[in-house]
């Protein structure tokens, strides 16, 4: 009997299955592994947020809109990193709603894969910042880069909180899009085609990324209260030109309200509207899938 073996992009009605298994088999990982792979994906989402910084720095003399685009381009290396080598990003695995809704996991291992990979992203993302301030990078281009990272850490410290869960919403949809369509490619040519434009319009557009806010912000700080004097001194600047941003206003005037809003975005807005759409007439009974479990296992129990 021969195979048909199809080059052609998936339809959304095999995407959301897709989808539905490769939520069934993130939250089977074992602890360590998730943890790790989560470490990675912040770091990976950092380097995107290295070369926006890099690239945008010292561009003031060209349109704004023409920097948000430079910006975006750059940034989206960071989400192709997390979807080809591999890693487990938050906000791309709250599309692991799909496989919950379907019944095919527990809401218990839906949470604790949010809640480890969300943890490994911060120290992931946390780490790369404080080995980009040892390299000194901010200090290139006469303290360009710096200023650079400096005005984005002000900029995002200073947002309303309402403005900032709406923000959130926004760049969780676009991001959580692009790892949608990543289910239909065939291969790596097709994933890193598809993630380039959402992810370039959510930087264009100036929404906010809670694991990329692990990094400027965290970057902006070390660069604030630990920067060398002679930096200031080439940026005319002192550390009191940036009075929003301080630890506090990170974690509860950005990471929290953004967070609330990527999950809105991505969680809702995305991954539950096209498993209304494609899965819940086919919704099977809760699984039983536990902590470790293999994706074999996690199938088997939600029959």
């Amino acid at each position: 009997m021969s195979v048909e073996i199809s080059f052609d992009a998936l339809m959304p009605p095999a995407m959301a299955n897709k989808a539905t298994e490769t939520g069934v088999r993130k939250a089977s990982l074992d602890g360590a592994s998730m943890l790790m792979l989560a470490v990675l994906a912040g770091a990976f989402i950092a380097m995107g947020a290295i070369f926006a910084t890099t690239v945008s720095a010292g561009c003031a003399s060209l349109p704004y809109g023409i920097v948000r685009l430079l910006s975006g381009l750059t940034f989206s290396i960071g989400l192709i990193m997390v979807i080809v080598a591999g890693s487990e990003l938050f906000t791309g695995n709250n599309l692991i709603v799909m496989a919950f809704a379907s019944g095919r996991i527990t809401l218990s291992a839906l949470l604790r894969n949010w809640i480890i990979v969300y943890l490994g992203n911060f120290l992931g993302s946390l780490a790369t910042a404080y080995l980009m301030f040892l390299t000194k990078q901010y200090t290139f281009g006469n303290g360009a880069v710096g200023l650079t990272a400096l005005n984005i850490g002000e900029a995002k410290t200073s947002l309303e909180f309402i403005q900032a869960i709406a923000l959130g919403v926004f760049c969780n949809a676009l991001v959580c899009i692009a790892v949608w369509m990543c289910f239909s490619a065939r291969n790596t040519v097709d994933k890193i085609l598809t993630i380039i434009p959402p992810i370039s319009a959510f930087v264009a557009a100036g929404f906010e990324h809670s694991v990329a806010n692990m990094y400027f912000i965290p970057m902006a700080l070390f660069i604030k209260y630990m920067g060398a004097p002679k930096f200031f001194e080439a940026i005319q600047k002192t550390p009191a030109d940036f009075p929003h941003l301080t630890w506090g206003n990170f974690f509860f005037a950005n990471l929290l309200p953004v967070t609330i809003g990527n999950i809105i975005g991505g969680a809702l807005m995305v991954g539950l509207v096209y498993w209304f759409i494609y899965l819940r007439q086919a919704r099977q009974p809760s699984a039983k899938t536990t902590p470790g479990a293999t994706q074999t296992e996690a199938v088997v129990h939600s029959r």
